[in-house]
């Protein structure tokens, strides 16, 4: 996945800096704007491909065997963003960001710089995401997955290093942050009850320097660990309030008559004011939202997957 995202986030970065700021706007609603959409497209793609293959390979060297209840659609998992939207629209935000900043008398190569990194975060956190849910929807197709175990790699925030090691169901949520690399470990249920496999919070403090310790949890955070203090109730103690939203997860991604949303809702389509195309009547969810939504019922997840498109 690494490879992936470095190769992919290389390709844009190589078209972003081809564009003179005072044409960003327009390049990026015309053909640099296009290619980069593309080359984010085939990164999503290329990680999606791998899920099930990733979910199988696991089951079976712990042998568990393979009793697969479905397939992944890898192809109904490109062009959406995480948060439901066409992929299109977000990869447009830099650009807006680079102008305003070039508004606001910030010089070129700093406005271009900001929306550069900007969109650098963006890319690599769509590419992680899409392979994060590929291998959810993956897992859920795999009746022998019963969990998964979070994965980290250094080097990492202090949020995700306290969550190192911990098993979850296999379908509840992944809590993760822009770029965030960490990654899911498929679990049968012999093997989790059998060993552990990922490292546990402690373990990735000791590997890290010094110097990486003050930089991820505060020089008062890292001296407090050293000196024994738990690391979750040091990283907890440092963490702010937020909202989220309480809403339903849905996309108007692949929703029309000839998208793979569409035609897998059959839900009769409505035009919609100020689109050209009829949408389905039948809002698209998220896959994330079919999984919390069907709490646990492996039957209604599977159901709810092929009605919307996710696996075959």
């Amino acid at each position: 996945m690494q490879s992936i995202t470095q190769s992919v986030v290389g390709a844009v970065q190589a078209l972003w800096r081809d564009v003179t700021p005072d044409r960003i706007l327009s390049a990026m609603q015309g053909e640099t704007g296009r290619a980069i959409l593309n080359a984010v497209i085939a990164g999503q793609l290329s990680a999606a491909q791998g899920a099930q293959a990733f979910v199988t390979g696991a089951m079976l060297a712990q042998g568990a065997g393979v009793a697969q209840a479905a397939r992944l659609n890898p192809g109904a998992l490109v062009g959406i963003a995480s948060d439901g939207r066409p992929l299109a629209t977000l990869l447009y935000v830099p650009a807006i960001s680079t102008a305003q900043a070039l508004q606001m008398g910030m010089s070129a190569e700093s406005a271009m710089a900001h929306g550069l990194s900007q969109m650098a975060t963006m890319v690599a956190t769509q590419i992680a995401d899409t392979a994060r849910t590929a291998t959810s929807v993956a897992m859920t197709a795999e009746p022998r997955c019963v969990s998964y175990v979070r994965v980290v790699k250094l080097p990492a925030c202090s949020r995700c290093i306290i969550l190192a090691g911990r098993q979850y169901s296999y379908s509840e949520g992944f809590k993760r942050h822009p770029r965030c690399d960490c990654g899911m470990e498929p679990m049968s249920d012999a093997e989790w009850r059998s060993r552990e496999t990922a490292k546990a919070p402690d373990d990735l403090f000791n590997a890290m320097s010094p110097e990486e310790r003050r930089k991820r949890f505060g020089t008062a955070g890292a001296d407090a660990i050293e000196n024994g203090a738990d690391i979750n109730q040091v990283v907890n103690a440092r963490r702010g309030l937020s909202t989220t939203t309480t809403g339903k997860q849905v996309t108007t991604e692949g929703v029309t008559r000839r998208g793979i949303g569409g035609q897998s809702l059959n839900s009769g389509f409505e035009k919609v004011q100020g689109q050209r195309l009829q949408r389905a009547k039948e809002a698209r969810l998220m896959p994330e939202q079919i999984l919390k939504q069907a709490d646990g019922n492996r039957d209604l997840q599977l159901a709810l997957l092929k009605k919307h498109g996710y696996i075959t």
